[in-house]
This record gives C-alpha cells, structure tokens and sequence, in this order.
C-alpha cells in the first residue's frame, strides 16, 4: 500500500503545472481578451488536431490534462480533443526506449498513433462543422460555466488566484480517484488484467480499449510490457494506447459537466481505438 500511496502522490504531481497553465490560459482567455480574439482561437481550430496530435506523442498525460480543460471551456473543439487523447501514449515511450526497443519500432508505432490521431481529429470537426450551420454564442462560450459550477467567484478574483484554485480542487480530486483506482488494480493485480487479451487476436483489440480507458499510467505500463514480451501484438497493443488517455478522461467527466457528451466522447474514443486495432490487422503491420 506505501508502493500505492507514493504512485498515486508521484503521478499526480506531475500533472500540477500542466493543469495550471491549462487555466491560467482559460482565465486570460476568459478575463482579458476581447470577442474578436476568441473568435480567432475558435477558428483556429481547423488546424487543432494536427497540431494536437504532434504535441500528444510527447511521452507524457500533461496535454490530454490540459486538452480536456480547455475543451471544457470550448477552446479547442472536438477533433482537438480526440487527436490529442489518440496520440498520447503515458509512459510507452520511456518504457520502449528503456527496454532497447528498436529506433524503427518506436518510429513505427508513433508514425501510425500520430497519423490516425490527426486523421480522426480532422473528420470530427469536418463532420461537426457540416452539422453546424448555425452555432450560437451561448454553445460557445463555456469557459464562465467552469466557475459556477465550482463557486469560486473567479470573476472577483485576479487571473493567477484563480488558476491556482482551480488547479488545487482538480489536484485533490486526482489524487483520491487514482488512489482508488491504484488500490484496486494493486489487489486485482497486473498479472490478472494481462491474462484477459493473451492469444486472442478477436477480442485483444477490444478488451486492451477497455485496459486503456482506466485513466492512469497502468494501462500503458501493462500493454506496452505485454508487447516487448511478445505477449501481445502491435494492433492489440496500439488500441489500447489510443484509447488510453491518461488522465484526460478523468479530468474531462470532472470539468466538463455534460455527462451524456462525456459517455459519447469516451465511446468515441473507444471505438476508434478498437477499429484502428483491426485495421492494422487486416493490413499486416508487425
């Protein structure tokens, strides 16, 4: 259980200056730019997920803990948000780069997240702007929302106050939801989720989606260790890094208070990870 406590505590405090500067941002967004300049960063957005998803494969969860607080504020849209979560990949690339995976290997495997990362973003948002003809400020304008909903009268605060409030009340709420987490997959134990995707090429891409959707490091340490041992294969490993978020999703279900768009986001997600895995399948990659 110390093991649990110190992952928990380390893990978390890695996120802090992520999630400052994720509101910080919002804050000088929200309090200090006029109309016209949001509008500037709205629209810059078409260009969001490619640029997401190459930030994404940094070997870190910083950016899908910044992405899901700025796209709770409407900052980013959607295709942004899911490049960035389909490209992360946690702690693979230190895992691969510290057991002597080959350079072409990891290349290969940062090539096909970051393509289809950028690939899916860029259909989202042109599906949703296709559906959006019309898009009223009030679905816009998301970032004030943040604060009512935790009562901080942000609005009577300066910028650097509130950021750091926002970021502590996160902060609090990911140390006890890891915790939680940690402490059941320590007495469950990694063995016993691994044994659920071995020789199953059918049911390995998915079940490795749902090993991923558990929002911390452990997913990523679990599919990449089963691949180096030639446990797994590159598509079933891969689902599952793509649908791994780190704690993107759970920040997103903290900050993001529609719950029915967080479930169709999450599933989106899932299912594109889940596909991706069967493709690279059925075109042979190894």
């Amino acid at each position: 259980m110390l093991d649990v406590i110190i992952d928990t505590l380390l893990d978390s405090i890695k996120l802090l200056p992520f999630l400052f500067i994720a509101y910080l941002l919002m804050e000088y967004i929200e309090h200090k730019t006029s109309k016209k300049t949001k509008n500037i960063i709205k629209k810059s957005g078409k260009f969001g997920p490619v640029i997401g998803a190459t930030l994404g494969i940094f070997p870190q969860c910083g950016f899908s803990a910044i992405a899901a607080n700025l796209y709770a504020g409407r900052i980013i849209t959607l295709g942004t948000l899911i490049a960035i979560f389909l490209s992360t990949s946690d702690e693979m690339l230190p895992i691969l780069i510290s057991e002597g995976a080959s350079i072409e290997i990891i290349l290969k495997i940062l090539l096909i997240k970051l393509i289809i990362g950028i690939v899916a973003g860029l259909l989202i948002d042109l599906v949703i702007q296709i559906k959006k003809i019309k898009v009223n400020d009030e679905d816009e304008e998301k970032i004030g929302e943040i604060c009512e909903h935790e009562h901080c009268h942000c609005s009577e605060e300066g910028i650097l106050k509130s950021s750091l409030r926002h970021t502590i009340s996160i902060f609090i709420y990911i140390i006890i939801v890891s915790f939680i987490l940690n402490t059941v997959i320590h007495f469950i134990g990694e063995e016993n989720l691994s044994s659920l995707i071995l020789n199953n090429w059918i049911l390995g891409p998915i079940i490795a989606g749902l090993i991923g959707l558990i929002p911390n490091c452990a997913s990523s340490v679990i599919l990449t260790q089963l691949y180096l041992e030639n446990v797994i294969n590159i598509s079933t490993m891969i689902s599952g890094l793509l649908v791994g978020a780190g704690v993107g999703i759970l920040i997103l279900c903290k900050v993001n208070k529609n719950a029915k768009e967080n479930i169709k986001i999450i599933t989106l997600l899932y299912c594109i990870g889940v596909i991706s895995g069967f493709i690279i399948q059925a075109i042979g990659i190894k």
